[in-house]
C-alpha cells in the first residue's frame, strides 16, 4: 500500500476486506492518487463466501495491480461498500468522527405490517408467558417436549445474549455445531453475523439472538408449522423480557414466525414492521449470504436501517 503511515495502511485493508465481503463492486479513494501511484489502480477479489482462516475458499488478500503480493496472511474482512474515512483530525477540532456505516446508508423505509400477539395466559400455574427472567425461559426450553423436535436434538439452543439489549435478532433454527453447543449462530453463518454485527458498532456482547424454534431440524430442514407454533410462545416471552428497541429478522422462516404470514422476502423487506410497538427490519439469513453473495450488499442496507432506528 503506498500510505505512508501503518495506521491508515491497517484502517484501508479492513475496509477492503469488508467492501469484497458484502459484494462492493467499487472502491472510493479518500484523496487523490499521488505522482508516484498513478497508473496503479487498487484491485479488490470478487466477492466471496466467508470460509474459515486458511481454507481453500477464504477471500482473497488485497493487491495492487503490478505490485507484488502482501506478505503473511493478512485476509480481506467483512465489509461493508462505504467509502473509508479521512484520516480524523482531533476530536476538539471536528467533534466526534462520523461513524463509518452511515456513509451511503439508505433512508428508513416507510411503514410495513403491525402484528399484536395474543396476551400470555399468566393463569396457568406452568404458564411460560409467566416466566420472570430469561434463564427461565432456557430452564423451560431445555426440559421442553411439545414437538417432535426434541426426540433429535444434542442440546436446546434457546438463545443468548445481552439481557437488555436494543437490538434483538432473530433466526430460523440451530444448526449442526449450534446443536453440539446449545449457542445460537457459532458455525460458519455466526461468525459472518458476528463481523456485519461489529461493522455497524453493535458487537455480538451488546445484542440478544434467538431462533424461532429452539431445537435443530433433522438436516437443518425449514420448520414445520405446528414446531413453530410450538416454539413461538418461548420467543414471545424472551422478547417481552428483553424488550428491545429494534427487532431483526433473519431470513424467510423469521420473518414468517414473527409477522405470522407467509410472503417472500422481497415482499418484507425494505419495510419497517411493528411488533407489539417495537419497529421490526426483515433481511436474508447470513447462511444464504455465503451460497449467494449478491445478497450481502442489500442485507448491508437492511442492517444499517435498521442501525439508524436504533439511533431514534
Amino acid at each position: 500500500m503506498p500510505w505512508s503511515s501503518a495506521v491508515a495502511d491497517d484502517a484501508l485493508r479492513r475496509y477492503l476486506r469488508q467492501q469484497a465481503e458484502l459484494g462492493g463492486a467499487e472502491v472510493i479513494l479518500p484523496r487523490p492518487l499521488a505522482p508516484r501511484e498513478a497508473g496503479r489502480a487498487l484491485v479488490v477479489a470478487p466477492a466471496r463466501p466467508v470460509a474459515p482462516a486458511g481454507s481453500a475458499g477464504a477471500p482473497a488478500p488485497v493487491a495492487q495491480a503490478g505490485a507484488p503480493a502482501p506478505r503473511g496472511d493478512r485476509r480481506l474482512e467483512f465489509a461493508p461498500g462505504a467509502a473509508p474515512a479521512q484520516p480524523e483530525a482531533p476530536a476538539a477540532a471536528t467533534g466526534a468522527p462520523k461513524a463509518r456505516w452511515r456513509d451511503g446508508a439508505p433512508p428508513i423505509p416507510g411503514p410495513g405490517l403491525t402484528i399484536t400477539t395474543p396476551a400470555p395466559d399468566l393463569l396457568a400455574a406452568d404458564a411460560i408467558g409467566a416466566l420472570p427472567t430469561l434463564d427461565a425461559v432456557a430452564a423451560r426450553v431445555a426440559g421442553c417436549r411439545a414437538c417432535g423436535l426434541c426426540e433429535g436434538r444434542t442440546q436446546s439452543v434457546p438463545g443468548e445474549g445481552n439481557p437488555t439489549a436494543r437490538l434483538m435478532l432473530v433466526g430460523e433454527g440451530p444448526g449442526a455445531t449450534e446443536d453440539q453447543t446449545g449457542r445460537p449462530f457459532v458455525g460458519q453463518a455466526g461468525q459472518l453475523l458476528d463481523r456485519i454485527l461489529e461493522s455497524i458498532e453493535c458487537p455480538r456482547e451488546t445484542v440478544f439472538i434467538a431462533n424461532i424454534v429452539k431445537c435443530r431440524p433433522p438436516q437443518n430442514r425449514k420448520p414445520l408449522p405446528d414446531e413453530m407454533q410450538a416454539c413461538l410462545p418461548f420467543l414471545r416471552r424472551q422478547i417481552a423480557l428483553v424488550r428491545p428497541t429494534v427487532l431483526l429478522a433473519l431470513g424467510s422462516t423469521a420473518a414468517e414466525g414473527l409477522l405470522g404470514v407467509k410472503k417472500s422476502l422481497g415482499e418484507l423487506r425494505l419495510k419497517v414492521h411493528r411488533y407489539d410497538g417495537i419497529p421490526l427490519v426483515v433481511t436474508y439469513h447470513p447462511a444464504a449470504l455465503l451460497r449467494n453473495p449478491n445478497w450481502k450488499k442489500p442485507t448491508w442496507d437492511d442492517v444499517r436501517i435498521a442501525r439508524q432506528l436504533l439511533d431514534g
